[in-house]
C-alpha cells in the first residue's frame, strides 16, 4: 500500500516528465513544477495596464490586427487580446508557433512583416497593428497606413505613461541606446526626470532598471521594455499602446502628430552596409576619427558640427567603462550622424550609419525621411568618404 510522503509524486524520468499537464513532481532531489506561462503573464498585464478601459475600445469598433508570425507571442496574443480583451476573432494573425516560423523570417519590421504591413496599408486597414518577434522581446506598432519608429515609440510611451496604471505616478527615468533617436530625451526634460544614453546592448538597460534609475527603456532595433521584467517585451508593449489610445480616443496617426507638434520631430533612418572588406570598414573609422578636429565647427549649410566624439560609456551603478562605441557627429541644432560598426566574421564587417534631423516646423513634419534626411546623408557620405574607401554605391538595407 503506498504512503503518503507529503511529496509530490515522481516524475520518473526527466524524458517522462509531462509538461502540458499543469502540477508537479519530484525528479531526484529536485521537484518540478509545470506552470501555465500564458496565465500568469497575463495576470502580470492585467495588474499593469487597463484592461477594461481597452475592452471598451475594442467593443466600441475599434479594429486591430496582430502579427504573431507564428513565434512564442501567438498564444499570449490569443489570450489576452481576443480572450481578455475580447478583439474579434481572427485579429491575432499567424498565431500557432512553428519551428520555422511557417518559412517566414519573425522579425517585426516593414520587411519582414510585409503581409501585416500590406493590411495595414490597404483599403479596409484596420485602426491599429502590430507584430512580435521569434522570442516575443521586440515589438513594431502601426496606425492606419501609417508606421510608428521605434524611437517615437519609446518616447510616445514616456510622455503619456501616466495613462497606465503601473505607471500613473510617473517614471524614474528613461534609457536608450546611443544609436537611438533623441526623441525621448526631450520627453525627459519635460517630465524632468533623468535620460541614459548606454551602448547598444540590454545588460545596461538591465544595470539602470535593477538599481531603480530607470522605467523604460528602448532601442532603434525595436525593442522597447520597463522594470516589470527588466528586460525588452513586444506584447507589453502593444498592451501599453492600446491603454493609451483607450484613454486618449484618438487614432495612432493623431496622437503621434500631436507629439512632433509639442516636442518636434526626429526624422530617422538607418542605413546598413553589409559584407564589406574588414580593412576597409576599419578605414572608414579611422578616418572619421582622424577628422574630428576638422569637423568639430564645421558648417554644412544649415547643418553645424557642434562636436563629434568615439561614444564612450561610464555605467553609473557598477562604474564599468565601455569605449568606441560609435562615432558620433552632434549638430547645433540636434540632429546628428553615427557610425557604428556592427560585428566581424567571416564575410567581413556590417557598417551602419545612424540619421537623425531635428525637426521643430510643425509644416514640415509630412515630409518623408528620406527625403527630410537627403543632406544629412550627402553629408555623412562626404565626411566618411565611405564610397571610395569601400566602393559601394548604395548601403544593402535601409531601414
Amino acid at each position: 500500500m503506498a504512503t503518503d510522503t507529503g511529496l509530490p509524486p515522481g516524475c520518473g524520468t526527466a524524458e517522462q516528465i509531462a509538461v502540458d499537464t499543469l502540477g508537479s513532481c519530484t525528479l531526484g532531489d529536485m521537484q518540478v513544477l509545470v506552470i501555465d506561462p500564458v496565465s500568469d503573464y497575463a495576470e502580470l498585464m492585467e495588474s499593469l495596464f487597463d484592461f477594461a478601459a481597452i475592452r471598451v475600445l475594442l467593443q466600441g469598433g475599434f479594429r486591430i490586427k496582430f502579427d504573431a508570425m507564428h513565434a512564442v507571442n501567438g498564444p499570449y496574443a490569443k489570450d489576452i487580446l481576443e480572450g481578455r480583451l475580447g478583439a474579434a476573432a481572427g485579429s491575432v494573425m499567424n498565431g500557432v508557433p512553428l519551428e520555422d516560423f511557417g518559412g517566414g523570417h519573425p522579425d517585426p519590421n516593414l520587411t519582414y512583416a510585409h503581409d501585416l504591413v500590406e493590411i495595414m496599408y490597404g483599403d479596409n486597414a484596420p485602426d491599429f497593428g502590430a507584430a512580435s518577434d521569434g522570442d516575443g522581446d521586440r515589438n513594431m506598432i502601426l496606425g492606419h497606413h501609417f508606421f510608428v519608429t521605434p524611437s517615437d515609440s519609446l518616447a510616445l510611451l514616456a510622455a503619456n505613461a501616466t495613462l497606465a496604471p503601473a505607471y500613473k505616478k510617473g517614471l524614474a527615468g528613461i534609457a536608450r541606446s546611443m544609436p537611438t533617436s533623441a526623441a525621448a530625451d526631450r520627453v525627459a526634460r519635460t517630465l524632468n526626470i533623468p535620460c541614459f544614453e548606454t551602448p547598444t546592448g540590454w545588460k545596461f538597460f538591465g544595470n539602470l532598471m535593477n538599481a531603480g534609475k530607470v522605467t523604460l527603456c528602448g532601442e532603434e532595433s525595436f525593442g522597447t521594455g520597463s522594470d516589470h521584467v527588466r528586460e525588452k517585451d513586444g506584447l507589453w508593449a502593444v498592451l501599453f499602446w492600446l491603454n493609451i489610445l483607450a484613454a486618449r480616443k484618438q487614432s495612432v496617426k493623431t496622437i503621434v502628430s500631436e507629439h512632433w507638434a509639442k516636442y518636434g520631430r526626429n526624422f530617422y533612418s538607418r542605413y546598413d552596409y553589409e559584407s564589406l572588406p574588414t580593412e576597409a570598414a576599419n578605414g572608414v573609422m579611422q578616418h572619421l576619427r582622424d577628422s574630428f578636429t576638422v569637423l568639430t565647427g564645421k558648417s554644412f549649410g544649415k547643418y553645424v558640427v557642434k562636436t563629434c566624439d568615439d561614444f564612450s560609456y561610464t555605467d553609473p551603478v557598477d562604474g564599468s567603462i565601455s569605449n568606441g562605441q560609435g562615432i558620433r557627429l552632434l549638430f547645433s541644432d540636434g540632429s546628428r550622424i553615427i557610425f557604428r560598426l556592427s560585428g566581424t566574421g567571416t564575410e567581413g564587417a556590417t557598417l551602419r550609419v545612424y540619421l537623425e534631423a531635428f525637426e521643430a516646423d510643425v509644416s514640415r513634419h509630412h515630409l518623408d525621411a528620406q527625403l527630410a534626411l537627403k543632406e544629412l546623408i550627402g553629408i555623412a557620405l562626404q565626411v566618411s568618404e565611405l564610397q571610395s574607401r569601400t566602393g559601394r554605391d548604395k548601403p544593402t538595407v535601409i531601414t
